[in-house]
Formats: C-alpha cells, sequence, structure tokens
C-alpha cells in the first residue's frame, strides 16, 4: 500500500481523537480553567516553576518521547507492518494518550503530587508503599536500557556502501576495518550532543533571567542545533562505549540535581527543535515519496520470525512497541515535572493527550520509513543480526531508514539523512534519562520517608539520592546487553501504565465519576503485562540471568500487591461524594 495513504489515515484518526475524544475526558474529569495549578500555588523557583505552554510541550514531549516511539516499532515490525501499525494507531488513541492525560490531570489536581502520592489517596499507604518499589525498579530499568542504547549509538560505524558513497567523497570521518571502508556515523552525534548539553544553561539564563521571548529563544535553539551538527561533521568525537556510559552517567547527575530552568528545560527545548524538524522532515518526505508511488515494501505479516525472536505475538509486540502506543514513564514525567509547570488548568489535556498522539505520529513514521525505504535484509542485519557477537543496533536501523527515505523523496545523501536520523534519536535518549534520573531522586526521597522515622540526613540530600540512582543504572547498564534489556523495560514501563491507569480510575471511582475510559485499557493492559513477565521470567531462567530473573519477580509481587489493593477499592461501599472534593 501507497504510504501517503497510510500515513494520512494515522493523521485523520490522531485529528479526530484529539478533537472529540480528548475533550470529551476533560469534561468528565471536570476540567475548570478557573482552577490554579500547583506551579502557582507552590511555586519555589526549583521544581514548582509557572511555565508558558509551549516550554512545557516541549520539555514533557522531549522527556516523554525519548528513544521509545524510535527504538520500540524499529524492532517489533520484525512482527509485519500491519499488526505494528495497528497497535501504534489504536493503542495511542484510546489507551497512550488516555492514560497522559489523565496522570497529569490528577497529578495536578493532587497538588503537583506523583502518581504514587495519587495511590496512597486511594489506595492506602500500602499501595503507596507498593507503588514507589515498582516505579523506583522500572525506572532502574528504563534508564539502563537507554544508557546502553546510547553508548553503542554513539560509537556506530556503517560500511560506506550501504550509504551510497566510497572513502574519499564523504564528509564523514572513516576507517578501514577487514577491507571494509566504515563511516563514523556515532561520532558527529556525540559532539552535537556535547555542545548541545554546554549550552543549555546560557538559554536557560536568558529564559529564565532575562524573560527572553518565545521566538528569539526557539531561533537561538534551532540556532544551537545547526551548529552542533557542522561542529559534529568537523570534529566528530570517538570513545569507547564504556567511557561514553561513565560520561553520559556524570551528566545526568549533575542534571538531576540543579534547578530544572537551569538545564532541563532549556536543554529540551534545544532538543526538541531536532525532533520537531525531524518529524516534519519524515512527513514532508514521506508525503513527497507517496506521490512519487512509493509502498510499503516489508512483510505486512511476518509472525514466524517476530516469534523466533522476540516471541508470541500477544503479549510481546505491544510491550515491544512500548512508548509509540502507551507508556507507563510518561505518568512519571506528568507526576513528577510537568505537573509542577502548568500554569492553567486547560494546558494539561492540550499537553498530556497531544503530546502522546505527536509521540505516536512519529512511531508511525518510523514504521513507514523501515518498511518502505530500506530493505528487509539490511534491516534485519542491523537490528536483528544473525551473528551473535554482533550486538542489535535499533538506532543505527532507524538511522539508516530514515537517511534512505530523505534520498529517496528529497534527494539528501543518504550520509547526510542517516547522520541526522540518529541525532534525531540521540538527543533524546539523554533527556530522557536526565528526566528519569531526577524522577528516581523524587521517588527515593519519598521512599526513606517510609523506611525511616526519622531520615538520616544523608539520605535527605537530593545528590545522594541522585547518585544512587545513577549508580543503579550504570550497573544494570553495564553487565547487560541492549536487546536484553529492552524487552523487561518495555514489560515494566506497560505495567506501569496499567498501574497507573489502576490508580486513576480509584480517583475517579472515589468521586463517583465515570471511568470506564481508564478501566477497560487498565485490565486489558495488566493481562498484557503479566503475561510477558511470566514469558521473560521463564526465558530468564533458562539463560541463568538471575538479576533480570530477580528484578522480574520482584515487579510481578508488587504489581500483584497493587491490583489486589485496587479490587478492594473497588469492591467496598462507595463513599458519599459530598464527603469528597470534584
Amino acid at each position: 500500500m501507497n504510504v501517503l495513504v497510510i500515513l494520512a489515515a494515522a493523521v485523520a484518526a490522531f485529528g479526530l481523537a484529539s478533537r472529540f475524544y480528548s475533550r470529551y475526558i476533560a469534561r468528565v474529569l471536570g476540567e475548570d480553567p478557573k482552577n490554579p495549578t500547583p506551579a502557582i500555588t507552590c511555586s519555589d523557583g526549583r521544581d514548582y516553576v509557572p511555565t508558558k505552554r509551549y516550554v512545557v510541550f516541549a520539555h514533557h514531549f522531549s522527556a516523554i518521547a525519548g528513544a521509545g516511539p524510535i527504538l520500540g516499532p524499529t524492532m517489533a515490525i520484525l512482527y509485519g507492518f500491519v499488526p505494528a501499525w495497528l497497535w501504534v494507531v489504536f493503542g495511542a488513541i484510546f489507551i497512550g494518550a488516555v492514560h497522559d492525560f489523565t496522570a497529569l490531570f490528577v497529578s495536578m489536581r493532587e497538588g503537583g503530587k506523583s502518581m504514587a502520592e495519587v495511590a496512597r489517596k486511594t489506595l492506602g499507604p500500602s499501595g503507596f508503599n507498593l507503588f514507589i518499589g515498582f516505579t523506583i525498579v522500572m525506572i532502574v530499568l528504563v534508564t539502563s536500557s537507554f544508557l546502553s542504547a546510547t553508548a553503542i549509538s554513539l560509537t556506530s560505524l556503517w560500511p560506506l556502501s550501504k550509504l551510497g558513497t566510497v572513502e574519499g567523497q564523504t564528509f564523514l570521518k572513516t576507517i578501514v576495518r577487514d577491507g571494509v571502508a566504515l563511516g563514523r556515523i556515532g561520532g558527529i552525534a556525540s559532539m552535537s550532543v556535547i555542545i548541545i548539553t554546554l549550552t543549555s544553561p546560557f538559554l536557560g539564563w536568558l529564559l529564565y533571567k532575562k524573560r527572553l521571548k518565545a521566538v528569539p529563544a526557539n531561533l537561538i535553539a534551532a540556532v544551537i542545533c545547526v551548529a552542533s551538527i557542522l561542529f559534529g561533521i568537523a570534529y566528530p568525537v570517538t570513545l569507547a562505549p564504556t567511557t561514553w556510559m561513565i560520561i553520559i552517567s556524570i551528566y545526568v547527575l549533575i542534571a538531576a540535581g540543579v534547578p530544572v530552568w537551569l538545564i532541563l528545560q532549556p536543554r529540551d527545548l534545544i532538543n526538541v527543535q531536532i525532533l520537531y524538524g525531524g518529524i516534519i522532515l519524515m512527513v514532508i518526505a514521506l508525503f513527497s515519496s507517496g506521490f512519487s508511488g512509493l509502498k510499503v515494501t516489508i512483510p505486512s505479516f511476518n509472525l514466524s520470525e517476530g516469534v523466533r525472536s522476540l516471541g508470541l505475538i500477544w503479549p510481546m509486540m505491544f510491550c515491544t512497541i512500548a512508548c509509540g502506543a502507551i507508556s507507563g514513564f510518561h505518568s512519571l514525567v506528568a507526576g513528577g515535572t510537568t505537573c509542577k509547570q502548568l500554569s492553567k488548568e486547560t494546558d494539561a489535556r492540550r499537553v498530556g493527550y497531544n503530546a502522546m498522539l505527536l509521540e505516536s505520529l512519529l512511531a508511525v513514521c518510523v514504521l513507514l520509513a523501515i518498511g518502505a525505504a530500506m530493505s528487509f535484509a539490511d534491516y534485519k542485519s542491523v537490528v536483528w543480526p544473525a551473528d551473535a557477537a554482533t550486538k542489535s543496533n535499533p538506532i543505527l536501523g532507524f538511522s539508516l531508514a530514515a537517511g534512505h527515505l530523505f534520498h529517496t523523496a528529497l534527494g539528501i545523501p543518504v550520509a547526510l539523512g542517516s547522520v541526522f536520523g540518529i541525532l534525531l534519536v540521540e538527543g533524546f535518549v539523554i533527556t530522557t534519562l536526565d528526566a528519569a534520573v531526577r524522577l528516581n531522586r523524587y521517588l527515593f526521597e519519598e521512599l526513606w520517608a517510609i523506611l525511616f522515622q526519622n531520615t538520616p540526613r544523608l539520605m535527605r540530600f537530593h545528590w545522594f539520592n541522585a547518585a544512587l540512582s545513577v549508580v543503579l543504572m550504570w550497573i544494570l547498564a553495564y553487565s547487560n546487553a541492549f536487546s536484553t534489556l529492552w524487552p523487561i523495560f518495555g514489560t515494566a514501563n506497560q505495567l506501569l501504565a496499567a498501574l497507573a491507569l489502576l490508580a486513576v480510575s480509584a480517583w475517579l471511582l472515589i468521586r463517583r465519576k465515570k471511568n470506564f475510559f481508564t478501566l477497560i485499557p487498565a485490565v486489558f493492559m495488566i493481562a498484557t503485562t503479566v503475561a510477558s513477565l511470566l514469558i521473560l521470567l521463564m526465558n530468564y531462567f533458562r539463560s541463568k540471568n538471575y538479576l533480570l530473573m530477580a528484578a522480574d519477580l520482584l515487579l510481578l509481587i508488587l504489581s500483584g500487591g497493587v491490583v489486589w489493593l485496587v479490587l478492594k477499592t473497588f469492591l467496598r461501599p462507595k463513599p458519599d461524594p459530598a464527603a469528597r472534593p470534584a
């Protein structure tokens, strides 16, 4: 089928959902623009900061998007194009975007509290304790997965012949290995990441100390992006993967402790220029190539290979696609940083629901790029290599597909297009990492308050909790390959989304509001993720990966406890609605 038809169908579905379904949910929730938000009532200049909606959207979108909507679909398309596309589109509309919007709204209504705090109010102290424990394990898994993927992609090499060029006729720095000329694609992204990170505090100072307006702020961010790429081409940085792990770990430690306006928000505003540009460029390329007759050539269904590599299509494909359709990590961002920055209650729908739809549009573009612009054989050689000694590199797989798409549609050289593709992913892997480590810092602070009547002074120190989050991330990433970490991360991520939906459903139940739009998705995701955890548990037992087996068991136990508390909440008599605030 023509790529333009497939893209248009997805865009139309997302537009209708944003226009009608999200507004229906907002009415049920009781959205009121007159209600003051936590960013205003609790403003402290560090975490609670009233912020313009376009800045909050940029922060929220770049934090939730990360590499998920690219890596997940890139891996899961092995099952075939049709099942992956259906889950990305309809999963996002009826589950993912609903989860994001309701989690953000409820966290905001509860004074900027995390979903764990929401669980305390709806499920009691036990629900809070279980939610905290589960969330900490999940964030360690997501940060470990992305740290491992980052280290691999920043050192990516690819044969020049596959890029349509030869040595001496390309801007890429090259090396020759076993007689094959290889281009240093990852080194360009490395320099870009360094420059963007170093210039973020300057932009933050302009935004929040000098009150820089929106247009010049975005122009400066765009100039920094372009300059970082040009510097990367001229001076690519080449380091070992383990060295990159250490450098990135140090960066996220710093970013997790300083005020959000100094690094997190300005870095997200800079990075989001690349992501916005990438989405626009991919949409233009797909429209152009669609008019030229480009069709999806990857198999519509490829269940046998998918099952052999990943497992049964249900539940494994649903968990592998992860952030492209639904992500529990989004509820952590919503309840951790975004709900503390919204200036108006009506912004929750525009930021929460629409950011998820935009992320899923990116996932659709990824599926189309891989499905139409890259040969299936090349895709499998990079993402699912037959040689066990070769590491899976889905970031490179997507980047090559994007490079071929840009070349086919717009005449951009494959090498340059591939570099842009890897930049599209790379900056956002790191923005997810720094946001996630900051969120884990909050969670550890809450955990110590549970375990100790008088929390030791060291454990109240935010640098200690940030460092603990970074150390756990690094250990798990260093000891496991990305392809091993991703399935359990994806499953834990979806399971957290299910638990967040259950907590929101209980919150609505207590207020005697309709909750079918959160409860039905929650039940489906609970069944899907528990089945996936059981399958992975058997795999880890057979491979004797005891560290991930322990994490799997812990996730099962914690989630079982939360589900039991939710059932008790739904079965006990409903309270008088007059006794609760709306």
